[in-house]
């Protein structure tokens, strides 16, 4: 049985550890990764406004692509999981100088990608693609070390995300934005596969919790249709020549009905009184109707390929992440688990952002108003965490324990 720790033992053991925000991965990835992604999404719209002329890694669209997925996107993964793997298997977590060394990798890449003239392209992407490998090994060693099988699943999808990004560098340099969007789109619908299988670890009792109401148990058969039926589709959605549009349809289809099972079953309507929770239903939701459009994308033009990732993008995505890391930052400084006022209204932002990215072609007479629209309403959304969070992530637990 392990033993409680006396009111000294926490003071020396915090006093012994390094500067708070390099204590646990999820406090520079976390502000860092939000950060960027207000930053280069309004960089993204002087670019395609025309009102900034740089010359950007890849051009300004593969740069807006790969910066969203595998900058912004893959640091909230990776302070997600390198703190989560603490907990999982009682070793101690990335910190310190270590913590630094690849934070600072990160950063690197998101430099180098936007300042590319001064080193050779083969370079650059050289130290983009070192991350995602290096985080999955840090990852991996202390699953191996206990034997803990079962969250090894992640590390096979971190180089995969891995390989995708050597193919988005691979489109860059041989100027082929087919292959560039089609890794791209494979890059979304694992983060998606990621998605669930995160969700279905965690809003079943982030909504017992928060709302004090029975946990709802999983069905076997609709978590391995679930988990089944999104592997395929991103397995179809690899960029492999020749693939038939109507296999794309036939998963998009059927992920999309098992999800959206899957996700009534979590019961939203219990959560309406809860931010924290709502916000993470939400966005789940958007995954079963992405899946829809881009399964009718495939096969007819009711609707656009564009509209499908962005409902994934920013409305899964963006949403999800944004309730994730607001509600783990509380959880791991030793808070209370309540949103707040700007916290609440920064998830009403990101949806909003959402129906606009998606749906606001249908009022908006310019794309170019649908767009900047859709970016600043993310931007102030993602700016309110940066503003309200800053202090937790910068800052000692409140409860004095280590972390």
């Amino acid at each position: 049985m392990a033993r409680l720790l006396s009111t000294g033992e926490i003071v020396d053991r915090a006093q012994r550890q390094p500067p708070a925000p390099l204590r646990l991965a999820f406090r520079p990835f976390f502000l860092l990764g939000a950060l960027f992604s207000v930053i280069s999404l309004l960089l993204w719209v002087a670019l395609f406004s025309g009102q900034l002329q740089l010359a950007v890694y890849g051009g300004p669209l593969w740069w807006h692509l790969h910066e969203m997925l595998f900058g912004f996107v893959t640091a909230i993964i990776v302070g997600f999981l390198l703190t989560a793997v603490r907990t999982w298997t009682g070793q101690p977590g990335l910190e310190g100088r270590p913590l630094a060394a690849l934070v600072g990798l990160w950063l690197a890449g998101r430099l180098l990608l936007l300042f590319p003239l001064s080193l050779p392209p083969w370079l650059i992407a050289l130290v983009d693609l070192a991350f995602l490998p290096l985080a999955a090994l840090i990852l991996f060693l202390p699953v191996a070390r206990v034997r803990q099988w079962r969250n090894s699943i992640f590390l096979p999808l971190l180089l995969a995300m891995a390989a995708i990004n050597g193919v988005m560098h691979w489109a860059a340099n041989a100027g082929d934005p087919g292959l560039q969007s089609r890794a791209a789109t494979a890059m979304v619908m694992l983060v998606t596969l990621l998605m669930t299988i995160m969700a279905g670890r965690v809003v079943p009792m982030f909504t017992a919790n928060g709302t004090g109401t029975p946990r709802v148990e999983a069905l076997g058969w609709l978590e391995t249709l679930s988990l089944g039926s999104m592997l395929a589709t991103a397995v179809v959605s690899l960029p492999w020549p020749g693939m038939p549009p109507a296999a794309v349809a036939l998963c998009c289809f059927v992920a999309a009905l098992a999800h959206a099972l899957r996700g009534l079953r979590w019961r939203i309507w219990v959560t309406v009184r809860t931010p924290l929770v709502w916000s993470l239903h939400l966005s789940y939701l958007c995954i079963p109707l992405g899946l829809l459009l881009y399964g009718l994308s495939a096969v007819s033009s009711l609707v656009s390929p564009s509209q499908a990732i962005h409902t994934l993008t920013v409305g899964a995505m963006g949403l999800l992440i944004l309730a994730m890391i607001s509600r783990v930052s509380l959880g791991h400084t030793g808070r209370p688990l309540q949103a707040g006022r700007v916290m609440t209204l920064a998830f009403a932002l990101l949806f909003a952002a959402f129906l606009v990215r998606v749906f606001g072609s249908y009022w908006l007479s310019s794309y170019t108003l649908v767009i900047n629209s859709a970016a600043v309403l993310w931007a102030l959304g993602f700016g309110c965490f940066v503003i309200r969070y800053w202090p937790v992530l910068t800052r000692p637990r409140v409860d004095g324990r280590p972390g």
